[in-house]
């Protein structure tokens, strides 16, 4: 019998473009961390708190992870509420240099905005 090897189980080749931006829903209680209203000094109080984050997995995915303490961000586990889908549905999906620097962007314009704003590293 041939050995199979792990490349042969694999599946197919991964698609290039399959890196997403996703932004997470907390609940208002995060505004009152020092650390994140150090981070948002110009934010608006009537605007929500949300989580930015880039994943190789699916948006939905990857919040299920948070949740579940897998690679969590511990704002997204303890604060998180669901996905704003119509943040960054239009965005997706992209290769990882795109995404890495879409992360970044979307934070800052959402805290342009006057969200209240984690992650977005």
């Amino acid at each position: 019998m041939k050995r199979r090897t792990l490349k042969r189980l694999r599946p197919g080749h991964q698609p290039r473009h399959h890196h997403h931006v996703y932004v997470v829903l907390l609940k208002p209680a995060v505004g009152r961390i020092r650390k994140v209203r150090a981070e948002n000094p110009k934010r608006d109080s009537k605007q929500p708190c949300v989580y930015v984050g880039m994943t190789g997995l699916t948006p939905a995915d990857r919040f299920a992870n948070h949740k579940a303490g897998i690679k969590a961000a511990s704002v997204v586990k303890r604060y998180g509420l669901r996905l704003l889908p119509a943040l960054y549905e239009h965005l997706n999906p992209m290769p990882f240099e795109a995404a890495a620097q879409m992360e970044r962007d979307l934070a800052e314009d959402l805290r342009r905005a006057g969200y209240t704003v984690t992650g977005g590293h």
